[in-house]
């Protein structure tokens, strides 16, 4: 993970990044502050495991969380919009999902993980369904993260940044 991170911090030169993780607890924030450096990109993260802290902190509307589920789409792209608004940061990544050992009430299987990426002009939600364990699941959807904000920003170096 320790290469990707490194690519993800190169193409975010001259630009800031936070990210608000649940079920991955921290492990992306983690992985990007072992790079030595990151902190010319990297501004910070929330750790948002309950409801209550993606509402409170990251503004996910309450009743967002109530039919929608904690793991679902509007929630990962109101989560990354959420911590790019609190932190004041050009790119913002989030993940929620399940990693296990149970399924929610909301009819999500284990495996379950949706990353939200957010800009200033751009916003997108991937769905992912990994299999393994619960610390394979975490670490599939912190790289899942990791890999749409460099496939983002890769893009954007493009002419077309909002595909």
């Amino acid at each position: 993970m320790m290469s990707l991170c490194c690519d993800v911090l190169k193409a975010l030169e001259g630009k800031t990044l936070s990210t608000a993780e649940s079920c991955t607890g921290g492990m992306i924030g983690s992985a990007l502050t072992a790079v030595p450096g990151a902190s010319g990109v990297y501004k910070g993260g929330i750790i948002s495991y309950w409801s209550e802290v993606k509402e409170n902190l990251l503004g996910v509307d309450a009743a967002l969380l109530e039919t929608k589920g904690p793991v679902s789409e509007p929630v990962a792209k109101a989560m990354a919009e959420g911590v790019r608004r609190a932190l004041c940061t050009d790119v913002a990544v989030s993940v929620t999902g399940l990693a296990g050992p149970d399924a929610d009430e909301f009819g999500y299987p284990v495996g379950t993980v949706f990353v939200g990426y957010a800009d200033a002009q751009y916003s997108v939600v991937k769905e992912f369904h990994f299999s393994g364990n619960r610390e394979q699941v975490r670490k599939k959807a912190a790289e899942a993260a990791l890999r749409l904000i460099l496939e983002r920003s890769m893009l954007c170096r493009s002419t077309d940044c909002k595909k």
